[in-house]
């Protein structure tokens, strides 16, 4: 596996453990579609939760929470619609949906910082 995408793996996993800790409840990892892949599903109360995680190791290429555009939030968007029609043709409910991002610094050396922004889009 790349270096780069085995940072990008431990970066959703420490943004899956930070979410879980605030009583967040996962539902799916890395779900895939023809259209794209979804980072995280997760439950927060009534409303489902759809999170972009973005990691690097330091700030030289700028805070990685800077890469998440708006036309990644907008393929994102329709991703979340794509999980919610799988869903729902399983008979399983889906509630309100959130969009969130998560940047996480995630250094060798050090522990990891992670931002998280609620209801991006």
């Amino acid at each position: 596996m790349a270096a780069k995408d085995e940072l990008g793996r431990r970066g959703e996993r420490i943004a899956e453990q930070h979410l879980i800790e605030r009583g967040l409840v996962v539902l799916d990892r890395n779900w895939r579609c023809q259209s794209g892949e979804i980072d995280l599903v997760l439950r927060d109360g009534d409303e489902t939760v759809f999170v972009e995680v973005k990691t690097r190791t330091g700030l030289g290429y700028g805070h990685p929470l800077e890469a998440i555009t708006m036309v990644k939030l907008a393929r994102l968007r329709r991703l979340a619609g794509e999980w919610c029609e799988h869903r729902r043709a399983a008979g399983l409910p889906v509630g309100r949906i959130r969009i969130d991002a998560v940047g996480v610094i995630a250094p060798v050396d050090a522990p990891a910082r992670i931002d998280h922004l609620e209801g991006v889009f």
